[in-house]
């Protein structure tokens, strides 16, 4: 759960948050046009995206490719709360504080590698100072201006531009400006196991509920309750049956957000409960 969030907006956009959250969580936040910085505070973020599989610890960050989702944040051996800040880039702000001079991170490269999700940060002392300067800013909010704002915006594409990992950062920067259109099925089938609500759903493909329902019932001819649900169900059979993960992080994993509603509907579907499912598996 989030124990504790501030945020600040630019030209009613959040831009600026930080947040202090209880694993296990899943931030709910997609990014559908946008690009996203986070710097971890305290804790560590598990990151998955199709080409790569990342852990970025403590006073380390990392730069999310537009149209990505986060992730799942867990406990550690250390600790289990996670002060994270995360830095919002909107392509129509962008627009808006540069007029027509963008930077040149923001200009398409020569060469497009599809296969970059996101670029690590490690270490940069520059960075960390940047952060400690953001966080004065979030405990005294009376200094916050909109100029303020635009300059600590301004600032850190800056010093992203200066870090070595520079190239990949171009690659995913210029990206906000030629964005990947999704279509309906693309954008249900990639967030299936993410805890979003159907009103969250219909938001994302751009649809009103009723128009989303319609939408799902003749892309997979069932409800998106129903489907939805039957489909986190059949992943966590088969983690049941391949991983050695604990149940309640099985569930959460599949987009339960409690044990005890998981073991209802597991048993309901397939008239055993997860553990004698697991044990019966062992057992063959």
């Amino acid at each position: 759960m989030i124990v504790e969030r501030k945020r600040y907006e630019l030209f009613g956009k959040k831009i600026f948050e930080k947040l202090i959250i209880q694993s296990p969580f899943k931030i709910p936040n997609p990014m559908p046009d946008e690009a996203c910085f986070l710097y971890i505070l305290e804790g560590q973020i598990n990151y998955n995206t199709p080409n790569q599989n990342v852990v970025i610890p403590q006073n380390d960050a990392v730069l999310l490719k537009c149209g990505n989702y986060f992730s799942q944040i867990r406990s550690t051996a250390t600790s289990q709360k996670h002060e994270i800040v995360i830095i919002h880039f909107h392509p129509e702000i962008l627009k808006k504080i540069y007029k027509t001079d963008l930077p040149k991170v923001f200009q398409k490269p020569d060469f497009v590698d599809l296969n970059i999700d996101l670029s690590t940060i490690n270490n940069d002392f520059l960075i960390e100072k940047y952060i400690e300067s953001l966080l004065f800013y979030f405990d005294n909010p009376t200094l916050i201006s909109e100029d303020l704002l635009v300059i600590k915006l301004k600032e850190i594409i800056l010093l992203l531009c200066q870090t070595k990992n520079a190239p990949i950062i171009q690659q995913i920067l210029s990206q906000l400006f030629s964005p990947t259109s999704y279509n309906f099925k693309q954008i249900i089938e990639s967030n299936l196991f993410y805890h979003f609500s159907t009103e969250e759903l219909a938001v994302m493909t751009n649809l009103s509920l009723s128009s989303f329902k319609r939408e799902f019932k003749k892309n997979y001819d069932d409800s998106p309750a129903s489907y939805i649900r039957n489909k986190r169900l059949e992943k966590s059979a088969e983690l049941l049956r391949i991983s050695e993960e604990r149940i309640t992080d099985i569930a959460f994993d599949c987009g339960f957000n409690d044990l005890a509603t998981f073991s209802k509907l597991f048993h309901d579907k397939y008239n055993v409960s997860p553990s004698n499912y697991r044990l019966d598996r062992i057992s063959k």
